[in-house]
């Protein structure tokens, strides 16, 4: 296996864990809608952050494999979908 479809599964597997443990929490811990939407809104946080990671793992992984202009396509369509998914 490739060091870095490694990294990105440790990174997934992480984030896996994070919302495994908040769902955990949210279940057995907080006994209201407001604490649980809390800490729903920092997991919202975090999902952006696992996918931007994990977009510049595999980024940094081609880096020897594809010409520049290929990695800079790549990067604008990553760009694009974290403009796409975000409110204004």
């Amino acid at each position: 296996m490739h060091h870095t479809v490694a990294g990105m599964a440790m990174v997934r597997l992480l984030s896996a864990a994070i919302e495994f443990s908040a769902a955990m929490l949210m279940l057995l811990r907080f006994r209201s809608p407001a604490e649980a939407l809390r800490l729903n809104a920092i997991l919202g946080m975090i999902g952006p952050l696992v996918f931007l990671v994990v977009s510049l793992l595999g980024l940094a992984g081609l880096a020897r494999e594809l010409p520049g202009s290929r990695l800079a396509l790549i990067g604008a369509g990553i760009l694009l979908i974290l403009l796409g998914t975000t409110r204004s």
